[in-house]
């Protein structure tokens, strides 16, 4: 099969990992009997500075003709002093908002080969394997009206949400439980927030379409606190914006290092994919970036956009084997 996979490296290290996660698909795939058509596009800072937008119009009409967008990272502190909706970070929130996926996947694994490297004791992250599924267009993020009214020292956000936005990212959040351990545990605020009590209703309802995989709610602050001291308890973990971006970070300790984070964005037009780590313009160029988020997002590349398990599981192993002999 072929995979016409788009490529929009970014700032700081994003070309650095992705160069090293590009070199580990065309390999697996020649090794499985398969093509990668491979596109290059600019994305983030570098295309402020090219092209004068943070999102070219050719890397939008690119990426909507692509099987999958990987990219790489945005952002630069030399951007920081722009308008918001100038700045790197604003290309990334377009593509996903144009490219319309609105579930995050975002694992979070302990490896038993990077346990030394948590702050956590081993035998509390051994055999952990979470699977967070976050909505990624409503919220807080997206919701509206929002301001800084810097005249009356006032500033607001509105989060919003409907049934058929929690419903459908429900959906795929009890569709990947139902492939691993069928167990499912929903994140909200229920005992304060109106929308968390819509969230739960929701998910509550969407269950009664998946009784093979068992539901449990939590609050999000305690969540938090869960995720730190029992980990091992937790499969698939559904959440909305502002909390599964939270979380999905705090999560990072189990494993060690954001480095070592992938993530995949799916349910829109095309599938979008992302290390979880930033851009980290201050080790840019030095060879000291950790490729193997990069790298662990490629096998998802090849699992939700190309149905190639075999050669994702072969990525997947391959870390492993890295991790346990040394580099």
């Amino acid at each position: 099969m072929e995979l016409k996979i788009l490529i929009t490296a970014g700032d700081g290290i994003g070309p650095e990992v992705t160069r090293e996660a590009v070199a580990v698909l065309e390999e697996v795939a020649r090794l499985g009997g398969h093509t990668l058509a491979l596109d290059y596009k600019r994305i983030g800072g570098v295309a402020i500075v090219q092209d004068g937008t943070p999102l070219p119009d050719d890397t939008l009409k690119a990426a909507l003709d692509s099987s999958a967008v990987l990219l790489g990272a945005v952002g630069g502190n030399e951007f920081n002093s722009l308008a918001p909706d100038r700045r790197p970070e604003a290309g990334l929130l377009k593509i996903r908002a144009e490219l319309g996926g609105f579930a995050n996947l975002r694992p979070a694994f302990a490896f038993q080969e990077l346990a030394v490297n948590s702050p956590l004791r081993p035998e509390v992250i051994d055999g952990a394997d979470i699977l967070f599924v976050r909505e990624l267009l409503g919220g807080l993020y997206f919701g509206t009206p929002r301001e800084w009214d810097k005249n009356t020292g006032r500033a607001w956000n509105t989060m919003v949400y409907t049934k058929d936005e929690v419903a459908r990212v429900a959906r795929i959040a009890f569709q990947l439980a139902q492939k691993r351990r069928k167990k499912l545990t929903s994140v909200d605020k229920a005992n304060v927030l109106e929308v968390s009590q819509l969230w739960r209703a929701t998910v509550t309802e969407v269950a009664k379409e998946f009784p093979d995989v068992s539901l449990d709610h939590q609050y999000v602050d305690a969540m938090a606190m869960h995720l730190m001291n029992q980990p091992r308890n937790y499969d698939v973990v559904l959440t909305e914006n502002l909390f599964g971006d939270i979380l999905s970070d705090e999560s990072a300790v189990i494993t060690g290092s954001l480095g070592m984070l992938p993530s995949a964005t799916i349910g829109g037009k095309v599938n979008l994919y992302e290390p979880v780590h930033g851009s980290a313009p201050d080790i840019a160029g030095k060879g000291l970036a950790n490729p193997l988020g990069a790298i662990l997002t490629g096998a998802l590349i090849l699992r939700h956009s190309g149905g190639l398990e075999t050669e994702a599981a072969a990525i997947e192993t391959a870390v492993r084997k890295v991790l346990k002999d040394g580099f």
